[in-house]
Protein backbone atom coordinates (compact mmCIF):
# COMPACT_ATOMS: atom_id res chain seq x y z
CA UNK A 1 0.00 0.00 0.00
CA UNK A 2 0.98 3.69 -0.35
CA UNK A 3 -0.01 6.88 1.16
CA UNK A 4 -0.44 10.37 -0.06
CA UNK A 5 -0.13 12.20 2.89
CA UNK A 6 -0.25 12.46 6.46
CA UNK A 7 -1.91 15.35 8.80
CA UNK A 8 -0.95 15.66 11.97
CA UNK A 9 -3.11 18.15 14.41
CA UNK A 10 -6.21 17.59 11.98
CA UNK A 11 -9.68 18.70 12.96
CA UNK A 12 -11.46 18.71 10.16
CA UNK A 13 -11.38 14.42 10.09
CA UNK A 14 -12.88 13.71 13.08
CA UNK A 15 -14.42 14.40 16.61
CA UNK A 16 -11.05 16.48 18.54
CA UNK A 17 -7.21 16.64 17.56
CA UNK A 18 -6.56 13.74 15.17
CA UNK A 19 -3.92 11.94 12.77
CA UNK A 20 -5.19 11.40 9.41
CA UNK A 21 -3.71 9.03 6.55
CA UNK A 22 -4.67 9.33 3.42
CA UNK A 23 -3.89 6.33 1.85
CA UNK A 24 -3.55 5.82 -2.02
CA UNK A 25 -5.27 4.07 -4.18
CA UNK A 26 -9.16 4.69 -5.22
CA UNK A 27 -11.70 3.04 -7.43
CA UNK A 28 -14.71 5.02 -7.10
CA UNK A 29 -12.96 8.38 -9.32
CA UNK A 30 -15.93 10.52 -7.78
CA UNK A 31 -16.55 13.58 -9.65
CA UNK A 32 -15.09 16.26 -8.05
CA UNK A 33 -13.22 14.75 -5.41
CA UNK A 34 -11.07 17.03 -3.29
CA UNK A 35 -7.75 13.89 -3.74
CA UNK A 36 -7.98 13.25 -6.88
CA UNK A 37 -4.19 13.06 -7.13
CA UNK A 38 -4.58 10.29 -4.68
CA UNK A 39 -6.69 7.61 -6.95
CA UNK A 40 -3.93 6.10 -8.34
CA UNK A 41 -2.85 3.05 -6.17
CA UNK A 42 1.04 3.81 -6.78
CA UNK A 43 0.54 7.42 -5.98
CA UNK A 44 2.65 8.64 -3.23
CA UNK A 45 5.12 6.76 -0.62
CA UNK A 46 5.35 3.23 0.54
CA UNK A 47 3.40 2.63 3.68
CA UNK A 48 6.40 0.72 5.58
CA UNK A 49 6.90 -0.47 8.81
CA UNK A 50 8.59 2.75 9.77
CA UNK A 51 5.73 5.07 8.86
CA UNK A 52 3.86 2.82 10.63
CA UNK A 53 6.02 3.44 13.67
CA UNK A 54 6.43 7.32 13.03
CA UNK A 55 2.76 7.11 13.16
CA UNK A 56 2.09 5.48 16.34
CA UNK A 57 4.44 7.96 17.87
CA UNK A 58 2.49 10.78 16.45
CA UNK A 59 -0.88 9.23 17.97
CA UNK A 60 1.08 8.82 21.34
CA UNK A 61 0.31 12.21 22.88
CA UNK A 62 -2.84 12.10 25.07
CA UNK A 63 -4.40 14.80 23.79
CA UNK A 64 -4.42 12.81 20.39
CA UNK A 65 -7.86 11.52 20.74
CA UNK A 66 -7.96 9.26 17.50
CA UNK A 67 -7.07 8.34 13.95
CA UNK A 68 -8.80 9.19 10.44
CA UNK A 69 -8.42 7.03 7.40
CA UNK A 70 -9.50 8.63 4.48
CA UNK A 71 -7.99 8.21 0.43
CA UNK A 72 -8.30 7.26 -2.19
CA UNK A 73 -9.90 4.62 -0.39
CA UNK A 74 -8.92 2.62 2.74
CA UNK A 75 -11.06 -0.30 2.19
CA UNK A 76 -10.35 -0.60 -1.18
CA UNK A 77 -9.39 -4.58 -1.52
CA UNK A 78 -5.76 -3.84 -2.78
CA UNK A 79 -5.34 -1.75 1.06
CA UNK A 80 -7.37 -3.89 2.86
CA UNK A 81 -4.40 -5.96 4.25
CA UNK A 82 -1.93 -3.33 5.01
CA UNK A 83 -5.04 -1.10 6.90
CA UNK A 84 -5.83 -4.24 8.87
CA UNK A 85 -2.10 -5.17 10.08
CA UNK A 86 -1.75 -1.42 11.02
CA UNK A 87 -4.78 -1.48 12.81
CA UNK A 88 -3.85 -4.54 15.01
CA UNK A 89 -0.95 -2.34 16.18
CA UNK A 90 -3.08 0.96 16.66
CA UNK A 91 -6.10 -0.56 18.82
CA UNK A 92 -3.73 -0.64 21.26
CA UNK A 93 -3.46 3.06 21.72
CA UNK A 94 -6.96 2.66 23.16
CA UNK A 95 -7.52 5.59 21.00
CA UNK A 96 -10.49 6.08 18.67
CA UNK A 97 -10.71 5.53 14.95
CA UNK A 98 -12.91 7.38 11.81
CA UNK A 99 -12.98 5.65 8.34
CA UNK A 100 -13.88 7.18 5.36
CA UNK A 101 -15.14 5.10 2.67
CA UNK A 102 -16.45 5.51 -0.64
CA UNK A 103 -18.35 2.21 0.21
CA UNK A 104 -21.34 1.87 1.87
CA UNK A 105 -21.44 -0.24 4.84
CA UNK A 106 -23.75 -2.68 3.15
CA UNK A 107 -21.29 -3.05 0.06
CA UNK A 108 -18.59 -3.68 2.35
CA UNK A 109 -20.45 -6.09 4.09
CA UNK A 110 -21.18 -8.53 0.79
CA UNK A 111 -17.64 -9.27 0.41
CA UNK A 112 -16.61 -12.93 0.67
CA UNK A 113 -13.64 -14.61 1.83
CA UNK A 114 -10.91 -13.71 3.53
CA UNK A 115 -11.46 -10.44 2.62
CA UNK A 116 -14.61 -9.84 4.29
CA UNK A 117 -13.38 -11.45 7.33
CA UNK A 118 -10.39 -9.08 7.15
CA UNK A 119 -13.30 -5.75 6.39
CA UNK A 120 -15.19 -7.04 9.63
CA UNK A 121 -12.18 -7.22 11.95
CA UNK A 122 -11.45 -3.50 10.64
CA UNK A 123 -14.88 -2.69 11.52
CA UNK A 124 -14.75 -4.31 14.86
CA UNK A 125 -12.01 -1.18 15.63
CA UNK A 126 -13.88 1.47 14.24
CA UNK A 127 -15.77 4.69 15.92
CA UNK A 128 -16.81 5.77 13.40
CA UNK A 129 -17.61 5.30 9.45
CA UNK A 130 -18.35 7.21 7.38
CA UNK A 131 -19.86 5.62 4.24
CA UNK A 132 -20.83 6.19 0.50
CA UNK A 133 -19.13 8.12 -2.38
CA UNK A 134 -19.16 12.12 -2.19
CA UNK A 135 -21.87 13.17 -5.00
CA UNK A 136 -21.44 16.47 -6.43
CA UNK A 137 -25.18 17.32 -6.95
CA UNK A 138 -25.49 16.35 -2.99
CA UNK A 139 -22.61 18.50 -1.71
CA UNK A 140 -22.95 20.93 1.06
CA UNK A 141 -20.63 22.92 3.26
CA UNK A 142 -22.84 22.91 5.72
CA UNK A 143 -22.26 19.11 6.74
CA UNK A 144 -20.13 18.66 9.36
CA UNK A 145 -17.13 15.54 8.90
CA UNK A 146 -18.89 14.89 5.35
CA UNK A 147 -19.22 16.40 1.84
CA UNK A 148 -22.24 15.10 0.64
CA UNK A 149 -25.89 14.23 2.59
CA UNK A 150 -25.55 10.63 0.81
CA UNK A 151 -22.91 10.22 3.09
CA UNK A 152 -23.74 9.04 6.60
CA UNK A 153 -21.52 9.23 10.04
CA UNK A 154 -22.37 5.45 11.49
CA UNK A 155 -21.61 4.37 14.56
CA UNK A 156 -19.78 1.30 14.24
CA UNK A 157 -19.72 -0.01 17.90
CA UNK A 158 -23.67 0.34 18.25
CA UNK A 159 -24.24 -0.95 14.74
CA UNK A 160 -22.41 -4.04 15.35
CA UNK A 161 -24.41 -4.62 18.60
CA UNK A 162 -27.37 -3.87 17.38
CA UNK A 163 -27.33 -5.42 13.57
CA UNK A 164 -28.57 -2.53 12.04
CA UNK A 165 -27.40 0.95 11.09
CA UNK A 166 -27.26 3.25 13.81
CA UNK A 167 -26.16 6.64 12.92
CA UNK A 168 -23.36 8.54 15.30
CA UNK A 169 -24.85 11.39 17.19
CA UNK A 170 -22.40 14.16 17.01
CA UNK A 171 -21.97 16.11 20.58
CA UNK A 172 -24.16 19.89 20.03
Amino acid sequence: MNYATIKNYDIANGLGVRVSLFVSGCPHRCKNCFNSEAWPFDYGEPFTEEVENRLLEMLSPRFIRGLSLLGGEPLAPQNVPAVLKFLRRYVNLGKDLWIYSGYTLENLLSRTGEELEQVKEILSYTTVLVDGPFVEEQKSVMLKFRGSANQRLIDMQKTLKSGSVVLFELPE
